[in-house]
């Protein structure tokens, strides 16, 4: 992998060119100087979501969530340590629906929680209902 990758920073939204060889070597923001990957899902919100979806080079796996749902609260422990087995391959992000509502309509959020995998700017795959970490990494392996 010698092509160099956009990153979008999970801090400050900068886009950052990342060398392939490199994504697994702790990169950090040319910005902010604070590290591309943290083993912890990035909150997206109205001001974020699109650059996050459309920028990142590396596949966008977002939990659509909201805090009054009990299978969302169940599930975040469980995405959390997806994040720590996914990344730097796949970016893991959160969106509260709550607070986002628009965004919930835009993507036909119905239930939740719902994962929605983006690659490329668009949505690939769609799973709903809460999972273990385990079968997260596996939903997802076996889409990318």
């Amino acid at each position: 992998m010698t092509d160099s990758l956009h990153i979008v920073c999970p801090h400050c939204n900068a886009v950052n060119r990342v060398p392939g060889e490199k994504l697994n070597a702790a990169p950090t923001c040319g910005k902010c100087k604070q590290a591309l990957f943290s083993a912890h899902p990035v909150e997206l919100n109205g001001g974020n979501f699109d650059k996050h979806i459309a920028r990142n080079d590396i596949p966008v796996l977002v939990d659509f969530w909201a805090p009054w749902c009990g299978p969302c609260r169940m599930m975040a422990p469980a995405f959390e340590q997806a994040a720590a087995k996914l990344e730097p391959r796949v970016r893991l992000a959160k969106l509260n629906t709550e607070a986002e509502q628009m965004l919930g309509a835009r993507y036909n959020i119905r239930s939740i929680p719902t994962l929605a995998l983006f690659k490329g700017g668009r949505e690939i795959a769609r799973q709903a209902g809460a999972m273990d970490a385990g079968n997260i990494v596996r939903w997802v392996g076996s889409v990318i």
